[in-house]
């Protein structure tokens, strides 16, 4: 039997997918693994790119897109690994992530599943990370406004778990499906992904199935980047309807026959609040069209590039690589210094104060490693610099910024 197997269910994303990869290849070095890619019909070259680069992935090609639930389930029937990780295609990992999880799940023969420390594109930690169950409860304070109030309480608090240490493993209700690490024990007892859900609420439910089975949950401190829209879009109304759907799925099945009144209040709920997330985002559209319509009248419009042209880039990597941007670099319009890597050993954290007014520090990560990457974009954040991640890739010849690739 392997150890493990990672399961990535991709769809239209292949710059991003091959970055997580390139990623993933790096944190499996010296492990008994192997590694699933479930393309769910992508339009774009995902398929070909991925055969290509990484022809040791075993690659599961869907005409059809059949939903993140299904698409994973497909991959872990084939696998007879003793873990499966289920791994977003929009995410960066440590080289040292998986290793940390499955020596932590060998210690713990209790432990069902395992979440991680998430960042966002800024830096800042990501709340997903680690959640409580969204009873009819807690979602009552999460929707009221309690638990924003309250937000390191116990009580009301509970949905995003703000009350405990982010820098410490703790045992936690639902963990995210951008990363989720499961024992295949588990799951034989538990079931699979429930094929109900197309997208979003699948994660929470195997979680609380995870805890009604009696095993543990855990959040462990070690970082990866969620790009947490790529693949989803998450201004899209159709992101909208599928997340709330995938809520109202979960209370039928979970809640409804205990707490029927408390059930239909909070579908009710669900409901309206989905409404109101959809007449928002509509609202925003309109604003957005409305005001550059203003500006082009006015004469004040900026092209992406002329917005570009106000940006700077931070670059670490050889002279290779600073070779191969400069069409990138010239085409995106952005200003950028360069710094051979192997001259500053710390990555830019070792570079003086200048380098904290860049927009972006970009490393090339065939000479950097994404442990060193993700470790740059949480301090920054922490200390309060503006500079977002950037990445660039020789093998592919494409820079990665935090709403923009360039190939």
């Amino acid at each position: 039997m392997m150890k493990l197997s990672v399961v990535i269910v991709s769809y239209n994303v292949r710059p991003f997918l091959l970055q997580t990869l390139d990623s993933v290849m790096r944190a499996c070095e010296g492990l008994d693994a192997d590694v699933w890619v479930v393309d769910n019909a992508s339009p774009d070259d995902s398929v070909a790119q991925v055969g290509q680069h990484y022809p040791q992935v075993r690659l599961i090609a869907n005409e059809d897109n059949i939903g993140f639930a299904r698409a994973n389930n497909m991959a872990i029937r084939q696998s007879d690994a003793e873990y499966v990780l289920l791994l977003n295609p929009d995410t960066i990992i440590g080289e040292d992530v998986l290793s940390t999880c499955l020596e932590f799940m060998d210690q713990h023969a209790e432990v069902g599943g395992v979440g991680i420390h998430m960042l966002n594109r800024d830096g800042s930690f990501a709340w997903e990370s680690r959640r409580g169950v969204p009873t009819p409860t807690t979602a009552f304070y999460k929707m009221s406004g309690l638990a924003n109030m309250y937000p390191s309480s116990r009580r009301f608090g509970h949905y995003h778990m703000r009350y405990l240490d982010m820098a410490e493993a703790n045992q936690i209700e639902v963990m995210s499906g951008a990363f989720t690490m499961l024992r295949r024990k588990a799951l034989d007892e538990v079931g699979l992904l429930d094929e109900q859900f197309f997208m979003y609420g699948e994660d929470v439910d195997l979680s609380y199935r995870l805890l009604q089975g009696e095993w543990q949950n855990w959040y462990l401190p070690v970082r990866m980047l969620h790009y947490k829209g790529e693949s989803t879009k998450l201004t899209s109304f159709r992101y909208v309807r599928n997340f709330y759907m995938a809520m109202i799925i979960f209370y039928r099945k979970h809640f409804a026959h205990r707490h029927r009144l408390a059930s239909m209040l909070i579908e009710a709920a669900v409901y309206v609040v989905g409404m109101l997330s959809m007449l928002k985002k509509l609202a925003y559209r309109v604003s957005c069209f409305v005001t550059a319509g203003v500006r082009r009248l006015l004469g004040r419009s900026n092209t992406p590039e002329e917005k570009r042209s106000l940006e700077t880039m931070l670059f670490f990597g050889n002279s290779e690589g600073w070779e191969a941007l400069q069409p990138i670099i010239r085409r995106a319009n952005i200003p950028t210094i360069y710094y051979h890597a192997g001259s500053v050993p710390s990555g830019h954290l070792s570079v003086d104060s200048s380098a904290l007014a860049f927009t972006y520090v970009t490393y090339q990560t065939e000479v950097t490693s994404y442990a060193t990457m993700l470790e740059w974009l949480s301090q920054g954040h922490d200390q309060g610099l503006r500079a977002s991640l950037g990445t660039f890739s020789l093998q592919t010849k494409t820079l990665i910024l935090p709403n923009d690739v360039f190939e």
